[in-house]
């Protein structure tokens, strides 16, 4: 998959703020990091697409629902966003796409310049 034995999103985001690899000032202990990735997995969840250009408006204003495998279903008011930020950031692991479905590491040219697809899935696993 990569070449970390971490997926899960919490560990990397401990890997990440424990390396600091922006040098951000922690002193404060600000969760610099895990708050960087919480907006992003809200983004996504919300509306944002990998083919459009984000926009900053969501597709979902009221709330979110969640089904698990055992029928279960999570609802997530938008008044409960830091509750939603966290099941995000704890259910959340990443994933390799199929390289024969979406060409991932397959070298293609265009405009005489040769290029490569790198592709991560960013899969929810609710557990809880």
């Amino acid at each position: 998959m990569n070449s970390s034995e971490f997926s899960h999103l919490t560990d990397l985001v401990t890997k990440t703020a424990n390396k600091n690899p922006l040098n951000f000032d922690i002193k404060n202990e600000h969760k610099f990091y895990e708050y960087k990735i919480k907006r992003f997995l809200t983004d996504v969840a919300l509306g944002m697409m990998p083919s459009q250009v984000w926009t900053g408006q969501y597709d979902a204003t009221g709330g979110y629902l969640i089904v698990k495998e055992n029928g279960d279903v999570l609802c997530y008011h938008i008044y409960n966003r830091n509750e939603f930020e966290n099941y995000l950031l704890n259910n959340t692991k990443l994933d390799t796409a199929s390289s024969s479905r979406h060409g991932f590491g397959k070298i293609y040219k265009e405009n005489r310049e040769l290029f490569f697809k790198l592709n991560l899935l960013i899969r929810l696993y609710p557990t809880d």
